[in-house]
């Protein structure tokens, strides 16, 4: 865990988003809290990892989701060398 990241202000964010109840109330917060491009990027990553993560390639990756190359790379690093943060979620969502 990157120690950089550890700080109050960021474990109130955290609480922040744990306390949403449902999809609406994360629309409406996180169009406060974020442009719509940083919402859409977050998205796009979150896209490119579950392609990865099904054994999609890179060319299949950008034509789908529009992403660069060198964000669906940053996004493999994070799923081979990162805190498994991706898998977690993902073992959740797909029961």
């Amino acid at each position: 865990m990157n120690e950089k990241i550890r700080k109050e202000s960021v474990t109130k964010l955290f609480e922040a988003i744990l306390s949403l109840k449902d999809v609406e109330e994360c629309y409406v917060f996180f169009e406060d809290i974020c442009t719509i491009n940083e919402l859409l990027s977050l998205s796009q990553r979150f896209e490119v990892a579950g392609m990865l993560s099904e054994g999609k390639t890179y060319l299949e990756i950008a034509d789908k989701t529009g992403a660069s190359t060198a964000t669906i790379s940053r996004v493999n690093r994070s799923l081979n060398y990162g805190n498994d943060g991706y898998d977690m979620v993902f073992k959740r969502i797909n029961k």
